[in-house]
């Protein structure tokens, strides 16, 4: 089924939604001044007991992108923004819009060739990191068209110094070309040259995971950016006065537009804490009557576990979303028994400027009954989602093919990469590598990725559906299912589980649980207990590594 760019009546939409479909900024920058002119001195960042008021952080990067400028930095540079959750982030950000600057957003777990490979492919002039990081960070970009090196400290802003976020409260020397909180005294009340950017300019140069090679540039835009978050804003329901944590990491694109730049162009509350830690995000929903946030799954499992979660804590929320990975049925389930609030599933891709399908708040999603998997919803509006056969011909509603998406909020194409970008956007539409279907009531339910179908003897297995068989299993935390060679049946279905803490499980138990719910070829011939699955920073269980590494642990779990 063909989803269209204006959903007919058989598309519900949350309240305002269809009012927002139509772009009213030209840039980021413009959304962002109109914000501040509403309300100067409402707030606009909280990290732990600080707070910046829009005026403040108005003043604060205008000043900044005055220091950048002044190291040689303008229209169409790209910096790096090598940083956890911290207001830094925000301000960097902002200061390079105002030079018509592009953020190159870097993942602090990485380190040296990693990091240099992402530096050079995007030939970043700039760069700020941690300060902790900056000797380091000096001599991976040694060489490099890096010109300068900008350290922060995330003890700036804040008094608490909580010790589970900060192990120490020593600062090491800034990196060579200065502090960036000095430099901001150092220039206040300076602004950099007027330029005004449009909404074809680049925003966010964000790099793919790499999980099918070397890692690619997706060029968000002013108006991609502008798409989402006007359309998100609208579907979700954040609205002047909401509070939003920050619980993706702002390198990631669901957390550079569905966190940071939702809160910040529209008159909302970001709220940041560093690093994801369970407690101090559990403890950051109640403190700042958090209203929305979207994360992984693997965030919202890792505040389940915690003893002392309660309803209380999500007091104030009004939605939830999860984005990054589908969401098991059996966990949505498990948290809203336990905190009364329901998490709605998302989904986006580095290429679609993050969430461009969600569920629409206040709705429960539907169960596919022949896959049993949870629908990621229905399309934002501007957004045309369509499921099309090997030669990108449309499929009958219902029918199992690969989603195919195409408006506004599609990157214009892979930095540098033109082959790429025509091989992934033939004629700007997006060929997603998800397996999907659209029922006849609009609901899209992701069946899995193409490359990860496990063939059993010539039996077709989705891991997502005996991932979320096994997900019902009240010991079970987190599994990823692969297929390993096997000579008799050319690929066996192979489970990697992680046990809830206090819980246990054996290898036969979950297999037989599995027969119990799924056809024989489908269920796991090995199950491996691990303490933790691998992740990308985003939360992204990482399938491509269990299969490369094999085994992970022993069958029997050593779990008390």
């Amino acid at each position: 089924m063909t989803v269209p760019e204006n959903p007919p009546a058989g598309f519900p939409l949350p309240t305002g939604a269809e009012a927002r479909t139509a772009a009213v900024h030209d840039s980021l920058v413009d959304a962002w001044r109109e914000r501040v002119v509403r309300n100067p001195e409402g707030a606009a960042l909280r990290y732990f007991d600080g707070v910046l008021s829009a005026r403040e952080v108005d003043s604060a990067s205008d000043a900044l992108a005055a220091a950048f400028e002044a190291r040689g930095t303008g229209r169409g540079d790209r910096v790096g923004v090598y940083l956890q959750n911290v207001p830094q982030y925000a301000l960097v950000l902002l200061a390079l819009w105002k030079l018509g600057a592009t953020a190159l957003g870097l993942n602090p777990m990485y380190r040296r060739q990693e990091l240099r490979r992402i530096v050079d492919d995007a030939g970043a002039v700039g760069l700020v990191c941690a300060d902790a990081d900056a000797e380091e960070t000096l001599g991976t970009v040694a060489g490099s068209t890096v010109r300068w090196l900008i350290s922060t400290s995330a003890l700036d802003y804040q008094s608490r110094d909580d010790a589970r976020v900060f192990p120490t409260t020593e600062r090491p020397a800034p990196a060579p070309d200065g502090d960036l909180v000095a430099l901001i005294g150092e220039f206040a009340g300076r602004r950099p040259s007027p330029v005004r950017t449009g909404r074809d300019d680049l925003a966010f140069l964000t790099y793919t995971s790499g999980t099918t090679g070397p890692p690619k540039g997706a060029m968000n835009t002013h108006g991609n950016v502008l798409s989402v978050v006007e359309t998100c804003a609208a579907w979700t329901g954040v609205s002047d006065g909401d509070v939003v944590l920050a619980v993706a990491p702002l390198f990631h694109v669901t957390g550079a537009v569905v966190n940071a730049a939702i809160s910040l162009l529209t008159d909302t509350v970001l709220v940041l804490t560093g690093r994801f830690h369970p407690e101090v995000a559990l403890e950051a929903f109640a403190e700042h009557g958090v209203t929305f946030t979207i994360g992984s799954i693997t965030t919202f499992n890792a505040i389940h576990e915690l003893p002392q979660a309660g309803p209380e804590h999500f007091a104030a929320v009004k939605t939830l979303y999860s984005g990054g990975a589908p969401i098991p049925p059996a966990t949505v389930v498990r948290f809203q028994e336990r905190f009364g609030v329901y998490i709605h599933n998302g989904y986006g891709m580095t290429e679609t400027t993050s969430a461009v399908i969600a569920v629409p708040p206040g709705t429960r999603a539907p169960v596919h009954p022949a896959s049993g998997t949870l629908s990621i919803g229905k399309p934002l509006p501007g957004l045309t989602a369509r499921v099309v056969d090997l030669h990108g011909n449309p499929v009958p509603d219902g029918e199992q093919g690969e989603l195919e998406l195409s408006g506004p909020q599609i990157v214009p194409g892979y930095w540098g990469k033109p082959e790429a970008t025509e091989r992934t956007m033939p004629g700007g539409l997006l060929r997603t590598g998800d397996v999907a279907v659209i029922d006849e009531e609009g609901w899209v339910y992701l069946v899995d990725r193409l490359k990860d179908q496990i063939n059993v003897s010539g039996y077709k297995v989705w891991p997502r559906e005996v991932e979320d068989a096994l997900y019902e299993h009240p010991s079970v935390l987190e599994a990823a299912v692969v297929g390993r060679p096997d000579d008799y049946r050319g690929e066996t279905v192979v489970a990697y589980v992680s046990l809830k803490t206090g819980l246990n499980a054996t290898q036969e138990e979950l297999i037989a649980f599995s027969r119990d719910r799924l056809a024989a070829y489908k269920c796991p011939r090995r199950v491996h207990f691990v303490a933790d699955l691998p992740k990308t920073q985003s939360g992204k269980i990482r399938r491509a590594e269990l299969r490369e590494t094999g085994a992970a642990g022993p069958s029997t779990p050593a779990k008390d």
